[in-house]
């Protein structure tokens, strides 16, 4: 998920949703319910502005008001000035921009601006935002102080004083004894990988559901991945898949903790000590989540972490892998600095990697760490806002919380019944980025790619197919506000009892 820019937020007249103009928000009062449904579902729209015979303006009408008249008894031929509302709070088109502000106040209810014969000719919205975007990073800290500091001092390469204060620090916040700090998030799966040994003849087993630098770290050590299907509950490995897969060659098995789930862990290390298997956690996404007590990261034999823009802290660019045992970590240190021993300098022990981190990025790190426990707090708010606003929605399933799992809700993820809203999940994040909504698809399935598709073997993948298909996350930042929130919600529950309606007439 790549990082996007802030929202432009406008106090000019504007439509209410990006690509609408105020024709396409117009209804007839002598049009049918049935009508405006079909015009809130092609324009996204929480509201249209209803004109008589004249083309002035008359009331409002949106999707709550619909339902209103039909749990009354009338049906969708129900003329819209019979179940609209009259007061739609017109305002002359010149006011001017303080005048209308002072109209608007707190509401978030857009006011119609009116020519001299009170024709609807555009809309003033106090403080809608005109995209909400998925994700961006908080930079409020100490960032460019300590940057500052790294470019005032010299110490801007892979050598500086900030690089081990955030291998200690992270390493505390995950009650581990060794974290390596590393340019990215694949290279921290690479060097876990490479310090255990795994290469060419082994197998690693690794959930169908996730990004692809999962199955791209396996193959850059020679290994072979094995995929397996997700459970249903927690949309990650399912422990009874991981058992049918394991043969004599696996040697690791890579559980994700994707968006920030944790993997129920409990049967996989049991599975891992009967075979004698190492255990990779892939926590990419995962910073602050924990199982059972245990924060993500620090449950198996080695855990990585990224920490691109849009984690739960960033670096730019930039990772950690952590690991319990002494001698497997100082391996992993010594193939971090192009494997070089680091007792003689340019003596080198083996084939190693330039994976390291600047002392610039981690300074950046060390600030975002001292935010941490602010950014996780707001993580939970934003998430149980939207379980709060689509609990009771049969057609959207938000992420299942189990007893014990602390989800990090890195990004608020949600599977939405897109066949019975008679669409597909690619139209309905269409219809939400035309209501000022970003969001983005869950991944694609690993085995439906073409270099992936070898590493399926005979095995099903039903629910990964479904989840990815039908799947999709919602803005998320820490950084959101609860008018944004509001906006999201709004335009989602609003697109649903939208797509309700539009599927009975058409059925």
């Amino acid at each position: 998920m790549p990082f996007d820019p802030p929202p432009n937020v406008s106090r000019k007249p504007q439509s209410l949703s990006n690509a609408n103009s105020i024709a396409d928000l117009l209804v007839k009062d002598s049009d049918s319910l049935a009508d405006a449904v079909a015009k809130l579902d092609a324009t996204c729209a929480p509201l249209l502005l209803v004109v008589d015979v004249d083309g002035k303006l008359a009331g409002r009408i949106g999707i709550a008001e619909i339902e209103a008249a039909m749990a009354r008894g009338t049906g969708l031929e129900l003329r819209v000035g019979a179940a609209m509302i009259a007061d739609a709070g017109g305002v002359p088109a010149d006011t001017d921009a303080a005048q209308l502000a002072k109209f608007a106040g707190n509401s978030a209810r857009p006011l119609a601006l009116l020519d001299g014969e009170r024709r609807p000719v555009g809309l003033y919205t106090q403080a809608t935002p005109r995209r909400v975007p998925i994700a961006e990073p908080q930079l409020g800290g100490n960032e460019l102080k300590y940057v500052t500091e790294c470019v005032e001092t010299n110490w801007i390469s892979s050598q500086g004083t900030f690089v081990r204060r955030f291998e200690k620090e992270f390493a505390e916040l995950l009650g581990v004894p060794h974290a390596l700090a590393v340019s990215n998030g694949t290279v921290a799966l690479h060097l876990a990988l490479a310090a255990f040994g795994i290469g060419p003849g082994d197998e690693v087993i690794v959930p169908d559901l996730t990004f692809a630098a999962t199955l791209n770290a396996v193959l850059y050590t020679g290994a072979t991945p094995v995929l397996v299907d997700v459970a249903p509950d927690t949309w990650n490995m399912d422990p009874a898949a991981l058992s049918d897969a394991i043969t004599p060659r696996t040697k690791a098995i890579m559980p994700v903790h994707l968006y920030g789930q944790p993997t129920e862990m409990d049967p996989i290390l049991a599975l891992a000590r009967k075979h004698k298997l190492v255990v990779i956690e892939d926590a990419a996404e995962a910073v602050g989540a924990a199982h059972k007590g245990v924060q993500c990261g620090a449950i198996g034999d080695s855990g990585t972490f990224s920490f691109f823009s849009n984690k739960m802290i960033t670096t730019g660019e930039g990772g950690m892998v952590t690991f319990k045992d002494d001698a497997v970590a100082a391996r992993a240190r010594m193939l971090r600095d192009h494997g070089m021993n680091p007792n003689k300098r340019y003596w080198h022990e083996e084939v190693g990697f330039n994976y390291r981190l600047t002392n610039l990025q981690a300074a950046i790190g060390c600030a975002q760490l001292e935010q941490f426990q602010g950014f996780r707090v707001r993580k939970k708010e934003i998430a149980t806002y939207y379980e709060s606003r689509f609990a009771g929605i049969s057609e959207i399933e938000t992420p299942a919380i189990l007893p014990g799992f602390d989800n990090s809700y890195w990004v608020f993820s949600i599977v939405v019944d897109c066949a019975g809203l008679g669409l597909t999940r690619d139209e309905l994040m269409a219809k939400l980025a035309k209501a000022g909504v970003d969001t983005r698809p869950l991944f694609y399935c690993m085995h439906e790619m073409p270099p992936y598709k070898a590493y399926a073997g005979n095995r099903a993948f039903p629910v990964s197919s479904r989840l990815s298909e039908n799947g999709l996350s919602l803005p998320s930042s820490t950084s959101i506000t609860e008018g944004q929130l509001a906006h999201v919600a709004d335009a989602l529950t609003n697109l649903v009892r939208t797509r309700r309606l539009a599927r009975a007439i058409a059925a």
